[in-house]
């Protein structure tokens, strides 16, 4: 028989996971769907009841979203112009009532190569905050998320948080998604991008990752370099750009499609930073 904690407060949840196993619960927007007609096993430890980890704050050194901040919170909150892209993908996440429950450190936490929430926070050197009763620990997201479904999260770690150091004056994000329709759709290619542009549209900095072609997101490093200095609409994706992606077929799409069309996407994504 499994057993049902909904705690108030963070230390009693974190002595809860410490005493036993647990599956954890922010949103439900993945767990729920999952286990329609199944009967549930595992201890459930719902972190909902905690109001303290629904938040968005700004510091001196950058934002830190509590664990129970929903993609409907992001869209809500005045955010600087480099939280654009992840906006943007947060308006594409499923229906409204998706938006209203599921939140990004679900997401991240749920580890899907499709997961919306990762290409742009990786494009935010986002750092995913862990906790446990002995320890609290900040890893970089690509440090985080180790494959498919697959994270760096401890047994006795919960997701407290994701940091996301302040972004440059002048940064600007940008997200493309492409699927088989506009919305409600699992993402077949995604393209996360925060760039930073001078006067003469010129690439002063450029941070870009792309998900779905990879058990992993991956920011695409050699094009961020090469990138620096370039005029923004006469910026080329050469494949060798590429080369660190390995999409694979599934129901979605084939890898050579995926390959085919992720150089488009990420022309678009790139071009369509529009500098503040």
């Amino acid at each position: 028989m499994f057993q049902y904690f909904r705690p108030d407060n963070l230390e009693d949840a974190i002595a809860a996971l410490n005493e036993q196993s647990c599956t954890l619960l922010a949103g439900g927007t993945d767990f729920y769907p999952a286990r329609v007609g199944k009967q549930i096993t595992e201890n459930v430890l719902d972190l909902s009841g905690i109001p303290g980890l629904r938040s968005i704050q700004e510091t001196e050194k950058g934002f830190l979203l509590g664990a129970l901040t929903t993609w409907t919170d992001l869209v809500d909150t005045e955010l600087p112009p480099a939280f654009d892209g992840l906006k943007k993908a947060a308006k594409t996440i499923g229906g409204i009532q998706t938006q209203n429950a599921g939140t990004l450190c679900g997401n991240i936490c749920n580890a899907s190569p499709a997961a919306d929430a990762v290409p742009n926070l990786m494009a935010l050197d986002a750092k995913v905050q862990l906790k446990s009763r002995q320890n609290t620990r900040s890893l970089p997201l690509e440090e985080f998320i180790l494959g498919n479904r697959k994270t760096a999260r401890k047994a006795d770690e919960l997701v407290s948080g994701i940091f996301i150091p302040r972004p440059g004056e002048n940064a600007v994000g940008n997200f493309e998604k492409l699927g088989t329709r506009s919305y409600l759709v699992i993402s077949i290619v995604m393209v996360g991008v925060v760039a930073e542009l001078n006067e003469a549209n010129e690439i002063l900095q450029l941070k870009v990752a792309v998900g779905a072609c990879s058990p992993v997101a991956k920011r695409l490093r050699m094009l961020e370099k090469e990138a620096v200095g370039q005029e923004l609409n006469s910026l080329e994706i050469q494949t060798r750009h590429l080369e660190s992606l390995q999409p694979i077929d599934d129901i979605r799409a084939s890898a050579s499609f995926r390959k085919t069309v992720v150089s488009e996407l990420l022309q678009r994504a790139v071009k369509g930073v529009k500098r503040t």
